[in-house]
């Protein structure tokens, strides 16, 4: 027998006892912010521009879900990961769960269309500062674990002009289910492979998300 299929079989007995951060439920994705859009997009135009301000909101989705991440790549370098004999399946779990890897992508698109681009702490300090544009940026996740090989990622970006009237919704996603990433015939590179696909869902699910914001920036 291979010595890494041995090692993947002694990891699978370790993680039994161990626990990996699961998903959190999502919430309603403006809660602590605004009420949702009673509707989809208004067709109203969102005006770019290097004159305009922007002023960022995370929902309590967004901030969930990097808390959840951060513990997740956390667990993954100094929890659960410990447990893990194959260094290489630690690594994988650790570089696919970037808690910052959709709020920064989406700030690097908006930074691209607006001249000044500000993430503020609540909704005081934005009406305080009165940016001419407002995003409300949703993210949720959903990872690897022992229990589920289920993969999904979500990225929304919800509008609002300067008076903070709901505009316009960007979104993007992607999900996809693979067979048992622990299961007892996989070599470790198999793992591996598989975990890395976390990030791959992430990714596509961002660019989706640039081409809803194509279209909704392009009215």
């Amino acid at each position: 027998m291979k010595l890494g299929f041995v090692m993947t079989l002694t990891a699978v007995a370790l993680l039994s006892g161990c626990s990996i951060p699961a998903s959190p439920s999502a919430v309603s994705s403006l809660s602590g912010l605004y009420g949702p859009p009673e509707s989809g997009n208004t067709g109203a135009t969102v005006k770019t521009g290097q004159q305009l301000t922007l002023g960022i909101l995370y929902s309590q989705n967004t901030q969930i879900n990097r808390a959840y991440l951060e513990h997740y790549q956390a667990n993954a370098g100094t929890g659960f990961g410990q447990s893990l004999l194959v260094p290489a399946i630690r690594d994988a779990y650790i570089a696919t769960s970037n808690p910052d890897l959709a709020v920064d992508w989406v700030k690097s698109a908006l930074q691209r269309r607006f001249g000044t681009v500000t993430v503020y702490p609540d909704v005081e300090a934005l009406k305080a500062a009165k940016p001419d544009v407002t995003v409300v940026i949703d993210t949720h996740s959903q990872l690897i674990t022992p229990r589920s090989s289920d993969i999904e990622s979500t990225t929304t970006a919800y509008f609002y002009d300067k008076h903070l009237n709901y505009i316009a919704t960007a979104t993007g996603h992607d999900a996809t289910s693979l067979t048992p990433v622990w299961a007892g015939n996989k070599r470790s590179e198999d793992i591996v492979r598989d975990i890395t696909q976390q990030q791959n869902v992430q990714i596509n699910a961002l660019h989706n998300f640039d081409r809803s914001l194509n279209d909704v920036l392009s009215r």
